[in-house]
């Protein structure tokens, strides 16, 4: 019996606007980002089991959006924190590159690892820990339709810890506010991906300010 992980990046901030690495950070939804999770919700009417969620504000404000015309009540997974960037975060992309220009080609290319300035160091780090949330999830929810609501970065370090993939495939996903990611368990947690970077429930035309 397959148990289906739906893995959702939270709604848009100001921080994504902005292009900042957020990590730790603990912003709230903008008011788009709201909207963008208000139109989620309509994807999800009685089709799940449960919701899990990152207790950071802005992937609890998301997944409590989803779940509000449900009788289900978000849980709060510590595993699903998003990275923590360290130095990086509060920082633009641009920034990082012209403040830690070999540090980021490092990130960016290492296969083994993925080094970090500070904060969680490296992210083959970031990736046992989102591996290890999503497994014990799914694990305890065989058989079931399940929602985590998490954030770019730990969900992409959760599909290359799931896969085994190398640290730098970690940069080859692009993840666009609210977007669907799909995988499946079998019976022996061996997982196949269904969805990945689904936005179909915005509407035609619509604008996406922030990728991972």
């Amino acid at each position: 019996m397959n148990t289906t992980i739906t893995l959702v990046r939270h709604g848009e901030t100001s921080w994504n606007v902005l292009g900042k690495f957020q990590g730790c950070q603990d912003i709230i939804l903008s008011t788009e980002g709201i909207k963008q999770a208000e139109y989620l919700s309509k994807r999800f009417v009685n089709k799940f089991d449960c919701i899990y969620t990152s207790p950071l504000k802005r992937a609890k404000q998301t997944a409590e959006i989803i779940s509000q015309n449900s009788n289900i009540t978000p849980m709060v997974e510590e595993g699903l924190t998003e990275i923590d960037f360290g130095e990086w975060e509060g920082l633009t992309v641009k920034e990082v590159v012209t403040n830690f220009p070999e540090k980021y080609i490092e990130w960016k290319n290492d296969e083994l690892d993925g080094p970090m300035c500070g904060g969680e160091i490296s992210l083959k780090i970031a990736s046992n820990r989102a591996k290890e949330a999503i497994l014990k999830i799914a694990e305890k929810h065989q058989g079931e339709n399940v929602i985590i609501v998490a954030h770019g970065g730990i969900i992409k370090a959760g599909l290359v810890g799931v896969f085994d993939w190398k640290m730098n495939m970690y940069h080859k996903m692009i993840l666009g506010n609210t977007s669907v990611s799909k995988i499946i368990f079998d019976d022996n947690l061996s997982p196949k991906i269904i969805t990945l970077n689904d936005t179909s429930h915005l509407p035609d035309n619509y604008v996406i300010k922030s990728y991972v």
